[in-house]
């Protein structure tokens, strides 16, 4: 029988990936926003596309980090009791 093998994720490496994704769009609204006369509708909707992105994974980090606080501080608890 073969074992599984499960990866292991930080939370710095989670923020890190998601800080560098934050860089990228950031990088592009300057982009854009320098050189407006070649911009096309079609990088504004990628563009927009991508913002939203970023703001999913923003809210996705924020719950994951609130149920992790919430585990932690339950098992806190318990062991006070």
């Amino acid at each position: 029988m073969s074992s599984l093998r499960w990866g292991s994720i930080s939370f710095s490496s989670i923020i890190s990936a998601y800080t560098k994704l934050q860089s990228n769009i950031v990088a592009q609204v300057r982009q854009i926003a320098s050189s407006m006369s070649r911009a096309t509708p079609g990088k504004f909707l990628l563009l927009q596309f991508g913002m939203s992105q970023i703001t999913q994974i923003g809210e996705s980090l924020s719950n994951m980090i609130s149920q992790v606080n919430s585990v932690i501080m339950n098992a806190v608890r318990n062991q006070k009791s």
